[in-house]
């Protein structure tokens, strides 16, 4: 569906992200890493504020949001109203978030997923349009 992919992590996805994001290159995505790209703490809120930056600039694009638990990293980005971000842990959560809820950003806990998990739950995300119909009213509400 969709082949330009925005991704960051805090600190504790740091990991996640190098993997996913290599993955993604070499199935010829085309990957922009909107950071941290070092082990030192950042603030998840700075990250997901990143990604809104970038995703108002860029509303095709789709979004991939990681830190330890997800939560944290979730509650921040849907703060802002052109971010549905939905919180997953396999590929049918990232399918019906995209499916139902249209869902622009992904976001993985790296302590609750592991990298297989977490890869096929990003390619079904990427890879699933948004059926629109009775769900569409609903997401109207949202945004």
């Amino acid at each position: 569906m969709t082949s330009h992919v925005l991704i960051a992590s805090d600190h504790r996805g740091l990991t996640l992200k190098a993997y996913l994001k290599e993955e993604l290159t070499q199935q010829g995505y085309s990957v922009a890493d909107l950071g941290t790209h070092t082990e030192a703490a950042v603030d998840y809120p700075d990250i997901a504020a990143a990604m809104a930056e970038a995703l108002m600039n860029n509303p095709e694009d789709r979004g991939i949001l990681i830190c330890g638990s997800g939560i944290g990293i979730s509650i921040a980005a849907n703060r802002y109203r052109h971010l549905r971000a939905a919180l997953c842990h396999d590929h049918l959560s990232a399918r019906l978030a995209r499916l139902h809820n249209d869902a622009n950003v992904l976001v993985l806990g790296s302590g609750f997923v592991g990298m297989a998990v977490a890869m096929d739950a990003t390619l079904t995300f990427l890879n699933t349009a948004f059926e629109g119909g009775r769900h569409a009213a609903r997401v109207d509400k949202m945004g």
